[in-house]
């Protein structure tokens, strides 16, 4: 009985980091509408970038913890892993100004974000 709640445990940890990570997601297209609107939006959106990647860091870590002491499936750390990375190329395509890409990308990191949520 204390191995099933120690699991149901994790894969509430698993489901609020990816829980956390759509909505940083989603806050940062909030603030990308206000980067072209408002004067502060810009450090809204420098700020959120770090958030989001913080909690797809957090969503890595939550996937491994999940798997590591039960054997589980490997692939939510996979699906994890795929994400930072696409994380990591979003923060690149920001910081060098290249909205062609960091635009369709973020929305992209969305969609995915939310599968994730809804197959939890």
């Amino acid at each position: 009985m204390a191995t099933q709640a120690t699991a149901q445990r994790r894969f509430s940890f698993l489901q609020i980091a990816i829980t956390l990570q759509t909505l940083t997601i989603f806050l940062q297209a909030v603030s990308a509408g206000l980067l072209l609107t408002s004067p502060y939006g810009e450090t809204l959106h420098s700020v959120g970038a770090r958030v989001m990647y913080g909690a797809s860091m957090l969503y890595v870590l939550a996937a491994v913890l999940a798997w590591k002491p039960g054997g589980g499936s490997l692939r939510p750390v996979w699906h994890a892993s795929g994400f930072l990375v696409l994380a990591s190329v979003q923060v690149v395509l920001g910081i060098a100004h290249i909205p062609l890409v960091h635009l369709p990308l973020g929305v992209l990191m969305f969609g995915l974000s939310v599968l994730a949520l809804a197959r939890r």
